[in-house]
């Protein structure tokens, strides 16, 4: 009885190992076969297209017929940035200006058709009117009566 049992391990270890081969050799064979065929070429990363972004720009939609009238008072920008705009003369106005946290001054500004105009240290500037999206500044985007100075520096009225 115990060389019955003996005798079948051995055949079914023999499958097993016929087996095994078998499947081997049609591993190897896959693996041969595979080296053989030539691989596609790699397909070379497309360059993201550049997505157009929208800058929004002042609009100057009646800017011609506005007037001094129309500048004058408290025009609030962010983090404390403020400007009054008072009227001094005819055709200038006088600016007074917290233009950032550290910097205020007071300039004349001259009145044009673009908005008005007025120097500050060097720099000629213009403040435009706009909406609160064309200021750059997200505290005052949707806002619809703003002036623009340029982008990060623009005031509105609620």
């Amino acid at each position: 009885m115990r060389g019955t049992i003996i005798v079948a391990a051995l055949v079914l270890s023999a499958c097993g190992a016929n087996e095994r081969r078998s499947e081997g050799a049609a591993t190897q064979a896959e693996i041969e076969n595979s080296a053989a065929t030539p691989l596609p070429a790699p397909i070379a990363p497309r360059a993201p297209s550049p997505t157009p972004t929208s800058t929004p720009t002042p609009s100057a939609t009646g800017t011609a017929t506005l007037g001094a009238n129309h500048y004058l008072g408290r025009w609030i920008g962010v983090e404390g940035m403020v400007l009054n705009v008072s009227d001094p003369a005819q055709g200038e106005v006088k600016l007074d200006m917290q233009y950032d946290l550290d910097n205020k001054g007071s300039y004349t500004g001259t009145i044009t058709p673009e908005g008005i105009r007025f120097q500050r240290g060097a720099e000629t500037l213009l403040l435009r009117p706009s909406d609160g999206d064309a200021t750059g500044l997200k505290w005052l985007a949707g806002k619809k009566d703003c002036l623009t100075v340029k982008s990060g520096e623009g005031y509105c009225r609620d």
